[in-house]
């Protein structure tokens, strides 16, 4: 007897409640130059993206990718000279992805949950599809920060994103390393309050003294030495999990003063993928069964012999979060893919944030980066 089976339908892709626009970006440049670009992933959730004009369709494109509860504003800082100043100076157009881990957009604390899975198969892929339509055949790079490095090397292994001219990583690339201390916590307190609370905020002011996070911040703020609740839940807890997000005295006042508005909270229903992440040393996927995300590799590290462009990795040497991802990224591609044209520079002095936030990341950080770009434009 022969048994007839008809396909099994695909499911249809998950939407995500979203807002009209992401919040306004703070900069000093020309609002002219500045376009706010209506971008939609493929599964529906509304990102952010923007161009910065510079009147030249000759110039190279490089994309910013900012990290999990940052923004595009890490790159445009207004109080100080940025990436975004140092790209345009040196010739380049900068495009900026607020992915939907950006704390300009809602998906943080409201809207249905994700997975960096969703970021690496969805949000970076229609970045880079958007700006080759608008840039044609110029070159395109890629500055990526953190959880951003980690979700585009997921992008890269997988194919999604060939042909680029060359990828800058921060401070995490394919090889994910976190203290012993920052995994335990991450992983008690994900199931201590993963019934409680669903994300960890930043701004005490928003919360006030009598709410559930109070606890939170009384304990970030052991052995803290500034006194602003903000700072010691990033710098000196990260958080909760015990790792420091920059070296303190690397901030200027004003931007010190806006951490609360450059972090956004932290959700805690995404802890399991990055706990799996740190467990398995690599950037591994989440959803092993669903078909929807068959595109991207089991495992990146295992596919990362599909990096078909020129990486930089980044990290200062105080990272406190990530510790020596990128050395040891280096290290493991140079005795696994000996062919990648793969790099390794540490920065003295910094620490994670501060490479990019940092009063003195034009003279000390952005060098290196644009160094970089320069030989391969």
């Amino acid at each position: 007897m022969i048994f007839r089976t008809t396909p099994a339908r695909r499911p249809a892709l998950r939407r995500v409640r979203t807002t009209p626009a992401p919040r306004p970006l703070r900069h000093r440049l020309d609002p002219a130059r500045v376009e706010e670009i209506p971008l939609r992933a493929p599964d529906g959730v509304r990102l952010g993206l923007t161009r910065i004009h510079t009147g030249d369709t000759g110039r190279p494109a490089v994309l910013l990718l900012h990290g999990h509860t940052a923004s595009a504003d890490m790159f445009l800082l207004p109080e100080t000279r940025n990436l975004v100043d140092s790209l345009l100076d040196d010739g380049y157009e900068p495009w900026l992805l607020d992915w939907r881990g950006s704390c300009r957009l809602p998906y943080n604390e409201t809207g249905q949950r994700y997975t960096y899975d969703d970021v690496a198969l969805y949000d970076v892929p229609a970045a880079v599809s958007h700006i080759r339509a608008a840039t044609e055949d110029r070159p395109l790079f890629v500055v990526a920060h953190c959880i951003g490095s980690l979700a585009l090397s997921l992008s890269m292994t997988a194919g999604l994103v060939p042909g680029l001219a060359g990828v800058v990583s921060q401070g995490v690339f394919l090889t994910p390393k976190l203290a012993g201390r920052t995994s335990l916590r991450m992983s008690v307190a994900g199931e201590l309050l993963k019934t409680r609370i669903d994300h960890i905020p930043v701004d005490f002011r928003k919360v006030g003294l009598w709410s559930r996070y109070t606890p939170l911040f009384a304990l970030a703020s052991r052995g803290a030495t500034c006194p602003d609740p903000t700072c010691q839940i990033l710098h000196n807890s990260a958080w909760g999990t015990g790792a420091s997000l920059f070296v303190h005295e690397n901030l200027s006042a004003a931007t010190h003063d806006r951490l609360a508005e450059l972090l956004g909270p932290a959700p805690l229903w995404i802890l399991p993928h990055l706990r799996r992440i740190e467990l398995a040393r690599s950037v591994v996927r989440w959803h092993e069964t669903d078909r929807r995300y068959a595109a991207l590799p089991p495992n990146a590290l295992d596919a990362a012999g599909r990096v078909d462009a020129p990486v930089l990795l980044l990290s200062g040497s105080e990272n406190g979060l990530w510790l020596d991802s990128q050395r040891l990224c280096h290290d493991v591609l140079a005795h696994r893919q000996p062919h990648l044209d793969v790099r390794y520079t540490e920065i003295p002095g910094y620490g994670h944030l501060d490479t990019f936030l940092g009063r003195g990341a034009a003279l000390d950080v952005f060098g290196h980066i644009l160094e970089f770009l320069g030989e391969r434009r």
